[in-house]
């Protein structure tokens, strides 16, 4: 199963932040066992190490994005993305960036993301890391 992954589910792995990164643990480490293959954008892995270098400092947060680098597949983000990110119904100009450059992955399964209410537009499906694991089982914890 191919899963594009949005920044804040790197940032729940690497900046840990509870209850979240329990969820984003799981997935990597199933994706490592081979049940997924994970993809996110470049500006995805750029934001990250801007949010944990400020926390954990440049030396470590390299450290973690090469780690990060060597399990999930990154999709460039180009000038086009951004422009059309722009026009489209995503209200949340990163969030249509995101959804841009998901669109780009071959046969891409899910989003996954906890901010799924600014994805509603989305033509990928799109799941919170509970509706992964537990599917209708799941309260989604983050629509209000």
């Amino acid at each position: 199963m191919n899963l594009f992954l949005d920044t804040n589910i790197l940032i729940d792995l690497t900046a840990n932040r509870l209850p979240f990164s329990k969820w984003a643990i799981k997935i990597f480490m199933d994706a490592k066992e081979g049940k997924y293959h994970l993809i996110t954008s470049t500006f995805s892995m750029l934001t990250c190490y801007y949010i944990i270098e400020r926390q954990i400092g440049s030396k470590r947060t390299k450290k973690v994005i090469r780690i990060l680098l060597n399990r999930i597949q990154t999709q460039d983000v180009s000038r086009k993305e951004l422009l059309t990110a722009l026009t489209t119904k995503v209200e949340d100009y990163e969030d249509a960036v995101q959804h841009e450059c998901a669109k780009l992955c071959n046969s891409i399964d899910a989003i996954i993301t906890r901010n799924k209410k600014d994805f509603k537009h989305s033509i990928i499906k799109v799941l919170s890391p509970e509706e992964l694991y537990l599917g209708d089982k799941a309260t989604d914890l983050y629509t209000p």
